[in-house]
């Protein structure tokens, strides 16, 4: 591993995700799936999330779009969060879900507008 990657993963992915988040799914972490976590805070978020080629603001508007497309309900929930903490504005996040409802499907955009509804309504009522 390198721990200089690694440790700028973690913290791109405690600033993007939450430091609870993390701390959870690290701290939850057990010999199967250790290795796992300790790569994707490596190489997703040390070595991609890391590079100054893009944005966090734009990663997280291809994550969304992508994790539509994958129908991965969990990690859109979590990654529309991030986005709105990486910067995005209400109207770009509104555009993003919109293509994906003409891209990915009306199904998939029902689904992310959903999503972004509920988690939008949390963070209004403070939860």
């Amino acid at each position: 591993m390198d721990k200089a990657l690694y440790e700028k993963g973690l913290a791109i992915r405690k600033e993007v995700l939450g430091e609870d988040y993390v701390d959870r799914a690290l701290n939850n972490a057990t010999d199967f799936n250790r290795h796992f976590q300790e790569l994707v805070t490596e190489y997703a978020w040390g070595g991609i999330w890391g590079s100054d080629a893009l944005e966090k603001k734009t990663r997280s508007m291809l994550n969304l779009a992508m994790l539509a497309a994958l129908n991965r309900p969990q990690e859109f929930e979590l990654h529309f969060r991030g986005a709105i903490k990486n910067g995005c504005t209400l109207d770009e996040l509104r555009a993003v879900l919109e293509q994906i409802a003409v891209y990915c499907g009306a199904p998939a955009g029902v689904e992310a507008f959903r999503i972004a509804r509920k988690v939008l309504d949390e963070q209004q009522m403070g939860t």
